[in-house]
């Protein structure tokens, strides 16, 4: 029997390298979709490639991916999001990569990410730890105070939020690899306004696995809802190296306009 994230990790990998091509491609086409989010034709080729090879290995998985069906069906799910940097990537900036995450009654039971340009892949299996590039990680084991740090976030944390952390800020464009860098200890912090299942199933699981901590705002997203259409329902979230800092950090990030509130 195949074991599933064996398969994932080389499917992300197989993913990557053929987002690869087209990043090296002068002429990539690109387009706005309705909510005004970058799409590009290697979206869709990557899309078209995870589905195909998890249809064949796993016929009786459901998939759930930005690019195609967005609702969740229950049972055993996997969560794609083939291409996550969009922006990134047509502009030429190395933050992007494939995103995979197995769901399992409702939570990640695995998670296998690979960002080619960096060749930096991150796996996780559900309480059996994460790893970066085969190395296990531990984000709750880095020294303290740390002589260097920062806080990784998305573009409309200031619009929306007071933010006070006591650490530089570093906008990276991509809510899969924010996460991965608190887990691997790069970051301290991180924080993604209004991310979709998809941008941060893999990311989350990883972050846990090594030990981090994380806050949902507005509402928790685990365990998923069967009938749920998850394409318009942001997930506002926080996370940290581990549950002091996280305790930190709700102090340090606030809302400015009641934009999103914790329950």
């Amino acid at each position: 029997m195949t074991d599933p994230l064996a398969f994932a990790t080389r499917l992300a990998r197989e993913t990557g390298q053929l987002l690869l091509h087209y990043y090296q491609s002068a002429d990539t086409q690109t387009q706005l979709k309705s909510d005004h989010t970058l799409l590009t034709e290697a979206d869709l080729a990557a899309d078209r490639y995870i589905t195909a090879a998890l249809q064949q290995q796993f016929p009786d998985d459901h998939i759930l991916s930005e690019e195609n069906q967005t609702t969740y069906l229950g049972h055993t799910t996997w969560v794609v999001d083939p291409l996550d940097g969009t922006s990134n990537f047509s502009l030429g900036i190395h933050y992007w990569g494939v995103s995979l995450a197995r769901i399992v009654n409702g939570w990640p039971e695995l998670a296998a990410l690979y960002f080619p340009v960096l060749d930096e892949l991150y796996t996780a299996r559900r309480g059996y730890g994460a790893a970066w590039n085969g190395k296990t990680i531990r984000a709750d084991a880095m020294p303290h105070p740390r002589p260097v740090s920062f806080f990784t976030c998305d573009s409309r944390l200031f619009q929306h939020y007071q933010v006070e952390v006591p650490y530089k800020a570093r906008i990276l464009g991509s809510a899969a690899y924010n996460f991965c860098a608190v887990a691997r200890g790069i970051s301290t912090i991180g924080f993604e306004t209004v991310p979709r299942l998809w941008d941060i199933a893999a990311s989350w699981l990883v972050l846990k696995e090594a030990g981090g901590a994380i806050q949902f705002y507005a509402k928790e997203l685990f365990p998923l809802q069967s009938g749920t259409d998850y394409k318009p329902i942001p997930f506002p979230i926080l996370g940290a190296e581990n549950q002091e800092m996280l305790n930190h950090a709700q102090g340090w990030i606030t809302s400015k306009n009641h934009f999103i509130h914790k329950e």
